[in-house]
């Protein structure tokens, strides 16, 4: 995790201070459990409770622990028995390691994509704001990176409003996924521990039980949510790319918000560059970089093995974190964004009508002239028009055989911009409802 990129309430979640306390919980709710059914003293829970609710778990004595025993979770509740006292030897009763770790990892992962959907709320707000604000404003669309037809600058961001609802969905439903409590002792078989425990744990913390969990909780759960973050990361990209296009000089059709006092180079004071979204670029790669490892954590050895743990150790909180802080850094930039419409109409007209060709070309075929004979005329117009000889419009009007097929005043209806954008009102209300 590097504080740069990072936000105080997902990097909470990953703190020491969090897991201890879900680590807490887990124990003293399956304890409670354990007592409804007489396997423990109802007093050991109840003091289990009250020593440790408010308890501030020492981390750097846990830590010390640790380095003697080399075992996390025993270290804690080494720990926990210093706070809790003697009851706390009924703490952890058929329990085994994972069943701590695994139920806690997955309260943080769940945890972790409350957040990310409220950000992707955010982002979602702000898309269909600019969305609306922009909704007939012409501008032009590109295929292969060149000139293609004429689009609405509004329906470009309702794009992006479509794919981030889609990826709203992909969060809910890897929450819904990893969202699973296993409280099931050594491999899984729950012979030392009644599976009434997992359900009361479950319940207790917000999760259902996972249905069968060989110690270890499977890990293609993990992969799902992992997988869901990098194809997240990789729809913030296709935004930032597209923003850091447009913001080029020779395009300059909209640029991110230069703040009064920024600096955009140390050694050209001209320099207004897109930043942010080469930031987020950037951190989209370091969130997808999570994905191969959580695929390969699927494969453990026989009813466990630990060869996930220290990947998640790491992919856990940076991934999230890291998505986060991205989602929110697009929101800001799609808030702020600044637009040039007079820009767009320039860049539209920059080509001298080519945008037409393909209304042209139906026409003609419409008139009688073969599509092959259509795409000809019109082809050996637009390259003239391409490279400089004028203007499309007047170019056809100037070919006989293209007149012969579509007199002047038929032309000129062909280059109506309106035309291209007779359907916006019919996209809008497929995307926004």
């Amino acid at each position: 995790m590097i504080p740069r990129y990072a936000r105080d309430a997902m990097v909470a979640i990953w703190s020491p201070e969090t897991k201890f306390r879900i680590w807490f919980e887990i124990e003293a709710y399956a304890t409670d459990a354990l007592a409804e059914l007489g396997v423990v003293p109802k007093e050991a829970a109840a003091k289990v409770w009250e020593k440790g609710r408010n308890a501030k778990f020492d981390v750097a004595r846990i830590d010390e622990i640790e380095r003697e025993v080399k075992h996390d979770v025993i270290a804690f509740l080494t720990h926990l028995s210093e706070t809790v006292g003697p009851e706390a030897r009924f703490v952890h009763q058929g329990m085994t390691s994972s069943d701590v770790l695994d139920t806690c990892l997955n309260v943080q992962l769940m945890r972790a994509a409350d957040l990310l959907i409220a950000d992707t709320d955010a982002l979602l707000a702000a898309l269909k704001k600019r969305a609306f604000e922009y909704k007939l404003t012409p501008t032009i669309g590109r295929s292969h990176g060149i000139h293609a037809e004429p689009t609405t600058f509004g329906v470009k961001l309702a794009t992006y409003y479509a794919e981030f609802i889609r990826a709203r969905a992909r969060l809910v439903t890897a929450r819904e996924e990893i969202a699973t409590c296993a409280i099931s002792g050594a491999v899984g078989t729950f012979a030392n521990i009644d599976p009434r425990v997992e359900e009361h744990v479950a319940k207790a913390m917000g999760l259902t039980v996972e249905p069968v969990s060989t110690q270890v909780i499977p890990r293609d759960r993990h992969a799902a949510y992992f997988a869901a973050l990098g194809v997240i990361a990789s729809s913030l990209e296709r935004l930032a790319v597209e923003i850091r296009h447009l913001q080029r000089t020779e395009v300059l059709e909209a640029e991110e918000y230069f703040s009064p006092g920024q600096k955009g180079s140390s050694a050209m004071p001209h320099k207004r560059n897109p930043v942010l979204t080469e930031n987020v670029t950037g951190l989209a790669r370091m969130v997808r970089s999570a994905v191969i490892p959580a695929l390969e954590n699927v494969a453990l050895w026989h009813e466990r093995d630990i060869s996930h743990s220290s990947v998640e150790r790491y992919i856990g909180p940076d991934a999230t974190i890291t998505l986060d802080f991205a989602l929110a850094r697009m929101t800001g930039v799609i808030e702020k964004l600044v637009v040039y419409p007079e820009r767009m109409q320039k860049n539209l007209d920059a080509t001298h009508g080519l945008v037409h060709s393909q209304r042209v070309l139906l026409a003609l075929t419409q008139a009688g002239v073969s599509r092959e004979d259509s795409y000809r005329l019109v082809q050996r117009n637009a390259m003239r028009a391409w490279n400089g000889e004028g203007n499309l419009l007047d170019l056809l009007k100037a070919d006989p055989d293209v007149t012969k097929a579509l007199p002047g005043g038929k032309l000129d209806a062909m280059f109506d911009l309106g035309y291209h954008l007779k359907q916006v009102d019919t996209i809008f209300k497929r995307v926004f409802g």
